[in-house]
C-alpha cells in the first residue's frame, strides 16, 4: 500500500514524479529521461541501426537543404530561428551551415530541457560555425511558448525535429500545436518532423533494441529519482517493455516491476508499493499519416504548406503556416 505525506513540491520534476508514482496506473514523463547520462544514452540510440528516425530526417535535411532554407528566408529584417528540443544539433547543423554560408540574416535560438545538452551544443557551434549567432536557453516547451509571443519584430521560424510531437497523444498534440499557432503571426512558419506509419516490426525494433540501450534510457529516470530525490529503486528489478498498436499508430514504453517491492522516496517521506508485474508507463511515440497530420493541423488552426520525405517514405517534415491571417 502506497503511503502519502504532505510534501513540498517546489520543482516540476518533484511535482510530476510525485503525481505519477501515486497515480493508478503509475506513470512518469519521458522528458525526465534526460540528464548528462540520459543525453549520452539518447545519442547512442540515435546511432543504432534500428533507430531509423535520425537517419531518415538527416537524409531529408541533407537532400532538401536549399528548398527548406528558402521557406525559412525572411525579408530584409531576417528571421529568428527557434528550435524546441535542440539536443545535440547534429541534424540542425546541416541547415545552420547552409544558412551561414549563404549569408542568411538570422539568430539561432536552441531550446532544450537539458542544461547539459544546451551547454554542449553552444560550445560546439561556437567552434564549428563561429559566424552563427546563437542565443541558447534551457526550458520546457510549454514554458517557452509563453515567451515566444515576444518574438514579433520579424519573421519567426519554429522548428521541432525528431518527431518530438509523437510524445503527445492527439488531444495534447492539438493543444501544443494550438499554442504554437498562437505565437505565430502572418509570415511565420513551423517546421516539424512526424514519424510515419510503417511495418509494425520496424517500429518495435526501433524502441526495443537487442543491445538494451533504449531500456537503459527508460530506466535512467529511476536512477535520477534515486539520486535527486533520495529514493531506493532497484533499477535492475524493472524490465523495459514496448508495445505498438498499428491501428492507432501508438507505440508505448513501460517499466515493469518483476517482483513485489516497496520503494521509499525520502525527500517525499513516501513509500510506494509495487505488485509483481505492475507497470510504470514512461513514454509514447505516435506514428502518423498525412490525413492525421492534416487533421491535427486543422484542429489547431494551422495549414500544411508543403512536406519533405526520405527515400523510404518512413518520415516526413512538414511546413505549417497559420490559417486565416
Amino acid at each position: 500500500m502506497t503511503t502519502k505525506t504532505h510534501v513540498k513540491l517546489d520543482t516540476s520534476f518533484k511535482k510530476e514524479v510525485y503525481e505519477g508514482l501515486t497515480a493508478f496506473p503509475k506513470y512518469l514523463s519521458s522528458k525526465y529521461f534526460y540528464d548528462k547520462a540520459g543525453d549520452k544514452l539518447f545519442q547512442d540510440i540515435m546511432a543504432m541501426p534500428e533507430y531509423y528516425l535520425t537517419d531518415c530526417e538527416y537524409e531529408i535535411l541533407k537532400t532538401h537543404t536549399q528548398p527548406i532554407a528558402e521557406y525559412f528566408r525572411g525579408n530584409e529584417n531576417g528571421f529568428d530561428f527557434i528550435e524546441l528540443g535542440a539536443g545535440d544539433g547534429k541534424k540542425t547543423k546541416i541547415l545552420l551551415k547552409y544558412l551561414s554560408e549563404n549569408k542568411f540574416n538570422f539568430i539561432y535560438k536552441p531550446i532544450d530541457i537539458s542544461q547539459n545538452a544546451i551547454d554542449s551544443l553552444y560550445k560546439k557551434l561556437k567552434k564549428e560555425l563561429p559566424n552563427v549567432e546563437v542565443d541558447a536557453e534551457k526550458g520546457e516547451y510549454f514554458e517557452v511558448l509563453k515567451r515566444l509571443k515576444e518574438y514579433n519584430s520579424r519573421k519567426k521560424v519554429i522548428m521541432v525535429l525528431g518527431s518530438n510531437i509523437g510524445n503527445l497523444l492527439h488531444p495534447r498534440a492539438i493543444d501544443f500545436l494550438s499554442k504554437l499557432k498562437d505565437t505565430m503571426q502572418k509570415g511565420d512558419m513551423l517546421f516539424m518532423g512526424f514519424d510515419q506509419k510503417k511495418d509494425p516490426q520496424t517500429i518495435l525494433n526501433a524502441y526495443n533494441d537487442n543491445a538494451g540501450i533504449t531500456a537503459a534510457f527508460n530506466k535512467n529516470i529511476l536512477t535520477r529519482i534515486n539520486r535527486e530525490l533520495d529514493a531506493d529503486f532497484e533499477v535492475g528489478k524493472f524490465k523495459h517493455w514496448e508495445t505498438y498498436n498499428p491501428e492507432t499508430g501508438t507505440a508505448k514504453s513501460f517499466l515493469v516491476a518483476t517482483k513485489k517491492m516497496e520503494v521509499t522516496i525520502k525527500q517525499f517521506g513516501l513509500t510506494i508499493d509495487f505488485k509483481p508485474w505492475e507497470t510504470i508507463h514512461t513514454e509514447i511515440s505516435q506514428k502518423y499519416t498525412d490525413n492525421v497530420v492534416n487533421w491535427l493541423a486543422n484542429e489547431a488552426g494551422l495549414k500544411i504548406e508543403t512536406s519533405f520525405t526520405d527515400s523510404k517514405g518512413y518520415y516526413k517534415n512538414y511546413v505549417f503556416k497559420r490559417k486565416n491571417v
